[in-house]
Parts: structure tokens; C-alpha cells; sequence
């Protein structure tokens, strides 16, 4: 192999599909970075078995070859590189990169060992890139961190023609999103259990100017791909049963409470300094006021009032304030509207433009009570 290659986008490739890569791979291969050098063309990919990475620079090819290397070794190298232009060539069992002044050396792995990339399913339909990562971004909040129940730290995408809805449970909350996109077939209606770290990476690096296009065997899910501005990722689909979630919303809500986002989201951080680890912030609705409060009185404590737009009867509600404050930030709009129907049963959080307005259920954050005393 004989190549040359812009550095930058050389080094940006490299880092785009090293990252996925484990530190303590369960085979020394999967920790190798492989790189195709063909027509024009330098492809890069990574693969261990769970989740894959695919990406691509233009190169001047002299001679074409595939070679694997040190994964995280060649992001250092690339992101240091000197020069402008970088040349790489294989001596023997060694690829050697120049680049101005700087030469560097390494060993190659043996190419026969790597594994081959999983195959793209068919293509399920395609969204713009800010909707995607926006729902990605919401749906993730109640990610499960406990790997005990592996299920739960996935994010469940139920595609049903024109519309997706991603769902994540830790069972003490649940987070919903819901857009719109252009599917490849209108009587489209499968579920695919995703994990929900491997989703929340791939949002982060998408460019948000190109579509983002998804990739998954309807009749088949085991894989779901996804393609953005020429990268491709596939992930390894969680076997497991989601829980059945749509029955704990409730069918009304009596109490309806409307608050300026923003002004909740800064008292809940100033009262919460009080509140000692897992220590409940209450929410007392009265009138037109919330009261939020945390501490004990033989302790330190704190309270603020908050005007707000209160329809039904006074209500008092406790939350973990992390919990709280972590649905409430994933709210793109300016006010939320809390629904409630007592004060043990999940309460059930949306976002409005005006104060006035209706809610969007574009996205459902529902939050059950903690139990406190007087």
C-alpha cells in the first residue's frame, strides 16, 4: 500500500472510527484499525463485534493494499502530524507514515485474524440530522446505568410508518421522544432495542447538515446501521423484552401546572445545595405559588417561591432534584407543564412555546414521586 492523504481529514477519520474502540478488547485484533486503500480512496474501519465504524478520505493511490494497525496509537499519530500532507507506504510487516519532517513506524497486525465487517440491512428510512439527535438526546435521559438488567440501558425505537418513538426506562422514570421521518415504505411497523450509549455517541458526531439514514431488517432486527455524511455505524441490537411502558401514563390529569422552564431550572439548583445525597426536593403547589424546599429544619435548608399558572386542586410532590433537573433540561421548549393526579403516582412533565399555549408531546418525561415526610 502507497497513499497520500490531507492530514487533517486523515486524523479526524482516524479518531471517528477509533472511538469506538474498547481498552481491554477480549481479542488483541479488535483493538487494530483497518485501513483499504483503493481507487481513490482510503477506508477506514473498526469492528468489535458489538459495534462498528466506518468512515473514508480521499487519497492518491499509487499502489493499493489493506493493511490493520494499532487503533489508538494511529489517532495519536494522525492528530500530531506536522504537515499538511501525509504519506504512508508498507515495508514488510510495517506501514510507515511521513509527514513534513516526522516519520513514524509501526507494526503491522495480521490482517487474516480480522473479522469481517457485519452487512448493512436494508434501508428503513431517513431524518434530518438536529431532529435526530435532539430525540437521541431526550430519549437517553432515563437510561438505565446498572448493567444488571441490560434491557433497561437500552433505548427502545418503535418505527410505525412515518413516525419513530424512542422510549428509555430505569423504572423510576421515563423518557419519550417522538418525530416525524421519511420512511422507505409507508406500512413500515417494527421495534429495535438499541444500546443506549451507543446511540448516544453516534448523535454526538453527527454533522448536522446531512440527513441521517437508518438502516435496519424489519422482518429480521438484530442491526441497526446508521449513515451520516459518509460514516456508517452499525450496533448490535439488545436481546430482550422492553417493559411495557404505554399503561403508566395516565389517561387525565386533574392538577395542571404551568412554570417558566428556565426560573424552575435555577431555583431546583439553589435549593438543592441543602439537599444531602437521595434527599427529596418538595414542590408545595398552592394557589397560584410553588414553594420549593429541601433540608430539615434541625438542619440546613432552603425555600424559594415561584409564580405559577396552577389548574386543580394544591398539590405537594417530592423528586430526586438529579432526576428532576435532568428531565427538565432535555425540555427544548421555554415553559413546561407538569400533569399530576396524586402525589404517589407518576407525574408526567412536557414542554410548551408560550405560557398559554398547549403542550407538546413531542417529548414525555414521566417521574415518579419520592415518598417524604413532614
Amino acid at each position: 500500500m502507497k497513499v497520500e492523504v490531507n492530514s487533517a481529514s486523515f486524523a479526524d477519520a482516524v479518531a471517528w472510527t477509533t472511538s469506538v474502540l474498547n481498552a481491554r478488547p477480549t481479542n488483541p485484533i479488535l483493538s487494530g484499525v483497518k485501513l483499504e486503500a483503493t481507487e481513490g480512496t482510503l477506508r477506514l474501519s473498526t469492528f468489535t463485534y458489538e459495534i462498528s465504524a466506518r468512515d473514508h478520505v480521499e487519497a492518491g493511490v499509487d499502489e493499493e493494499g489493506t493493511v490493520v494497525v494499532p487503533g489508538k496509537l494511529l489517532a495519536d499519530i494522525s492528530k500530531s502530524l506536522p504537515s499538511e500532507k501525509a504519506y504512508m507506504q508498507t515495508n514488510g510487516s510495517t506501514l510507515q507514515i511521513t509527514s513534513g519532517k516526522s516519520t513514524f513506524t509501526l507494526q503491522l497486525m495480521p490482517e487474516t485474524e480480522y473479522p469481517d465487517l457485519p452487512q448493512l440491512p436494508p434501508q428503513l428510512g431517513q431524518v434530518d440530522a438536529q431532529t435526530f439527535t435532539q430525540s437521541v438526546n431526550q430519549a437517553a435521559v432515563a437510561v438505565a446505568r446498572d448493567e444488571s438488567r441490560p434491557v433497561l440501558t437500552g433505548i427502545q425505537m418503535r418505527f410505525e410508518g412515518d413516525s419513530v418513538t424512542m422510549s428509555s426506562t430505569d423504572r423510576f422514570r421515563l423518557s419519550r421522544s417522538t418525530f416525524q421521518w421519511t420512511p422507505q415504505s409507508d406500512d413500515l411497523s417494527t421495534i429495535a432495542l438499541v444500546g443506549g450509549s451507543h446511540l448516544r455517541d453516534i448523535s454526538r458526531s453527527i454533522d448536522e447538515h446531512q440527513n441521517v439514514i437508518v438502516y435496519l431488517d424489519p422482518q429480521n432486527p438484530s442491526l441497526l446501521g446508521i449513515e451520516n455524511a459518509g460514516r456508517i455505524s452499525t450496533v448490535q441490537l439488545i436481546d430482550g423484552e422492553f417493559p411495557n411502558v404505554d399503561k403508566l401514563y395516565a389517561d387525565s390529569y386533574p392538577i395542571h401546572v404551568v412554570i417558566d422552564k428556565q426560573a424552575l431550572l435555577d431555583a431546583i439548583k439553589r435549593v438543592s445545595l441543602v439537599a444531602e445525597r437521595n434527599a427529596p426536593i418538595r414542590m408545595v403547589f398552592a394557589g397560584q405559588e410553588l414553594t420549593l424546599s429541601a433540608g430539615a429544619a434541625d438542619e440546613a435548608s432552603a425555600n424559594e417561591i415561584l409564580d405559577v399558572d396552577l389548574d386543580g386542586e394544591d398539590i405537594t410532590v417530592a423528586f430526586n432534584p438529579n432526576y428532576l433537573r435532568e428531565g427538565l433540561s432535555a425540555i427544548a421548549e421555554p415553559f413546561v407543564r407538569m400533569k399530576m393526579t396524586t402525589a404517589i403516582k407518576p407525574v408526567e412533565f412536557n414542554g410548551q412555546q408560550e405560557a398559554d399555549s398547549e403542550e407538546s408531546l413531542a417529548y414525555r418525561y414521566l417521574l415518579v414521586p419520592m415518598r417524604f415526610g413532614n
